[in-house]
């Protein structure tokens, strides 16, 4: 989809609901939802975060939640998630971590394949690997990657 498209879609208003999906819900999608609640924490745009395999009830895991720490960022609250259709239908935009993912939520809700996207669309599309049980610098090039997928949306928002 193209630049206009997306802010057509968006009907000249602002997004009012993001969901960000991974797989666990403990590493990725959680450190892009906290990222971007508090780059939109004075824009009224709910944020949240689901697994297409969620670890549900767990925290973020401990590299996710102390790089977020480091930035200021209290992820604590974070309790992991399973993606269920209600969520991809109440989401005006869905952002995922890799191609596999959009397909998974597509294939779940084909209705929402106009509203779910990969999170570095407008960077280079690539997808953001999986760092789960990864080393901390693993984990820290993706929360780099993480965090300019999440700038890159934010004139969108």
């Amino acid at each position: 989809m193209a630049e206009k498209d997306v802010a057509d879609r968006a009907g000249g208003s602002m997004f009012q609901q993001v969901l960000i999906i991974c797989v666990g819900n403990v590493c990725r999608s959680p450190i892009a939802e906290f990222l971007l609640r508090e780059r939109l924490r004075d824009r009224g745009i709910q944020v949240d975060s689901a697994g297409l395999g969620a670890m549900v009830g767990y925290p973020p895991e401990g590299h996710a939640a102390a790089l977020l720490k480091e930035h200021g960022i209290d992820a604590s609250s974070h309790r992991a998630r399973q993606l269920e259709l209600s969520m991809l239908r109440e989401a005006d935009l869905v952002l995922a971590m890799e191609r596999r993912h959009v397909h998974a939520a597509t294939r779940l809700a084909p209705e929402a394949s106009g509203k779910v996207f990969l999170l570095r669309k407008w960077l280079d599309a690539r997808d953001v690997p999986d760092p789960h049980l990864q080393s901390r610098p693993f984990f820290e090039r993706v929360y780099e990657q993480i965090d300019r997928g999440v700038g890159s949306w934010l004139r969108y928002l």
